[in-house]
């Protein structure tokens, strides 16, 4: 297992980006959203290149894992390939890992991006490949849609991948959305659901200064790594930030309350060096105060990790718009200030 984060170089305009389709066959699926979001690359000055994988049928994508393991490793081959973002997530891109070279990957980090159901690849190829990878949207779920979103936003997400900045302090927006107009009537676009106010970063426990690396993705997911020899060992949690995040299929509080068990049972809580709950897709504010309310009686009063900041509400996950989060960086929660910062560079 790796223990070092080796970070990307940045993007330029004229970068070449492999789009692949790790999981679900988007791409085939809603072909206008899927165009919507590499024009958006384009705007930027990128160069796409696809795989046999990438707008493959969903059925047939479905049943050959081994295909779109080949064409993860031949764009971790491909010298001239910068970056690799999933056109979006799914629910088995588990079935790919067993066919994916951990010596390739780990001899050849590119920025990798995406959420949700590709939490697994940021996973592997942070922990087994040694590479820092980020958690951010999809080329058909965040990017297509960034032009509906504010000029903050659009900067942000440019900024994280084509800077090299040495440090990054996010900023909460004041208005969110849960998800999409209906994909299916092309009349919509990338059009968005009708944005909300959100009630904020919300700190539960906490003081001073914390810091420790990142890392973490969509709780769903993970949980189907648990277990598995893709799965972190236990030396690994020590001085790490948790961050996790639900899905569009919107689990129930009593579902998230015993995924979180089964990382206090793996003592993660009293590892790490703080949690961060990303803002609940489709949760009603009773709801999001629920799970404010069960998230602390577990960490807190069930496993007694009373000191470690744990900070709810976050903007990264299945609503937008999301932060890209880096995993296998340095994080600072400020707890005095509620600020929430990384604290070195994650490009080179």
């Amino acid at each position: 297992m790796a223990t070092k984060s080796r970070k990307p170089r940045a993007l330029t305009p004229g970068d070449t980006v492999a789009v692949i389709s790790p999981s679900w066959g988007g791409p085939s699926e809603f072909p206008h959203i899927f165009e919507a979001g590499l024009n958006m690359l384009r705007g930027w000055g990128l160069r796409i290149k696809e795989y046999p994988s990438t707008r493959l049928s969903a059925p047939a994508l479905a049943s050959q894992p081994a295909l779109r393991a080949d064409d993860i490793n031949n764009a971790f081959a491909d010298p001239t390939v910068a970056a690799i973002w999933a056109s979006i997530g799914g629910d088995d891109s588990v079935l790919v890992l067993p066919h994916l070279n951990k010596q390739l990957i780990a001899a050849n980090p590119k920025i990798l991006i995406g959420f949700s159901d590709t939490s697994t690849l940021l996973v592997y190829a942070h922990v087994w490949g040694g590479m820092v990878t980020f958690h951010g949207p999809s080329v058909m779920a965040g990017i297509a849609q960034l032009p509906k979103f504010s000029q903050q936003h659009r900067t942000h997400i440019h900024d994280m991948l084509f800077t090299h900045n040495a440090q990054m302090t996010y900023q909460p927006y004041s208005h969110y959305c849960n998800g999409y107009r209906d994909w299916s009537d092309a009349s919509y676009g990338a059009d968005l659901k009708p944005l909300q106010f959100s009630r904020g970063w919300q700190f539960l426990q906490g003081n001073g200064l914390h810091q420790g690396e990142t890392f973490g993705g969509c709780i769903e997911v993970l949980e189907w790594l648990k277990g598995s020899p893709y799965w972190p060992t236990p030396e690994f949690w020590h001085g790490k930030i948790l961050f996790l995040e639900t899905s569009e299929e919107k689990p129930s509080i009593t579902d998230v309350t015993r995924w979180l068990r089964s990382y206090g049972i793996q003592d993660v809580f009293r590892k790490v060096a703080g949690v961060l709950i990303g803002r609940a897709r489709d949760y009603t504010l009773s709801e999001q105060i629920a799970l404010d309310v069960a998230v602390l009686q577990v960490i807190h009063h069930e496993f007694g990790a009373t000191t470690i900041p744990i900070v709810t509400n976050v903007d990264f996950g299945h609503t937008d718009p999301q932060f890209i989060i880096p995993i296998g960086i340095t994080m600072q929660i400020d707890c005095h200030e509620q600020r929430i910062s990384l604290t070195e560079p994650w490009l080179c």
